[in-house]
């Protein structure tokens, strides 16, 4: 490699580590993060797709989360089991495999459906990792034949460590605002239980019908005026109230 290729990649090297280090300190959502990882493999390896799998602990998979060319229907849902394919081969072992051509002839390479990028001839899979965790598994294809250099690839499992922690700890905080929003979810639900108890006890007693047909009659007012249940308990609750009032104070007059 001439001289001059040497400084610019090693002055790009320096961008890219400068960019890593920043991406560390600010406060990215996890969309955002993943999309500095793409944008980072892009200019350490000028691939022609990159893919970013994140693990499912639950399920224990690798599930794609991001990608250079969209895969909008395939976000969150495209799969791989730990094992399963170079990449699910990769998240087991927590090792890289650089493929410079003919990559699906690899005997670990699996297509998947839908993947354009499994038509592509070279292959670089890194693991994505925090403290020794696997956190996910960035892949970049390119379209012909391409040797990966050194420098590529250490550029490439130096963003797939570094970043493995700032992902890690936005995994963290999704699962945090997931399980705070479920949690809001069932106080919610549980209020308007309540709700819904209390109106049909007052229309039970006012118009003297079973449990059953006043939360059927609650039920269909709801479908014709097209209003949530809880807005019409809370209203037939605020009207009892009310008319108590009136005639709490009728009777002081």
């Amino acid at each position: 490699m001439a001289a001059r290729d040497i400084r610019s990649a090693s002055q790009s090297q320096v961008s890219i580590f400068h960019q890593v280090s920043s991406i560390l300190s600010s406060d990215l959502s996890l969309d955002e993060m993943l999309g500095e990882v793409i944008g980072l493999a892009v200019r350490a390896t000028a691939c022609d797709a990159c893919l970013v799998y994140l693990i499912d602990h639950d399920s224990n998979e690798i599930v794609l989360r991001a990608s250079q060319v969209p895969h909008a229907g395939a976000l969150g849902t495209l799969r791989l089991k730990i094992g399963e394919g170079v990449t699910g081969w990769v998240a087991e072992q927590r090792s890289v495999v650089a493929l410079p051509e003919n990559a699906a002839s690899d005997v670990r390479f699996k297509r998947l459906q839908g993947l354009v990028e499994d038509t592509y001839e070279a292959f670089l899979s890194v693991p994505i990792v925090s403290s020794g965790e696997l956190i996910g598994v960035v892949n970049v294809h390119h379209r012909t034949r391409h040797d990966h250099t050194r420098e590529e690839t250490s550029t490439m499992i130096f963003i797939g460590e570094q970043l493995g922690v700032a992902i890690s700890k936005s995994l963290l905080e999704e699962e945090n605002a997931r399980l705070l929003e479920e949690t809001q979810e069932m106080k919610r639900e549980l209020e308007t239980r309540k709700l819904m108890e209390r109106a049909k006890g007052i229309l039970q007693q006012k118009h003297g019908i079973t449990e059953e047909d006043a939360y059927l009659r609650l039920r269909n007012q709801s479908r014709r005026l097209r209003r949530p249940i809880r807005e019409l308990a809370e209203a037939i609750i605020l009207t009892e109230e009310l008319n108590r009032q009136g005639k709490a104070l009728d009777s002081t007059a």
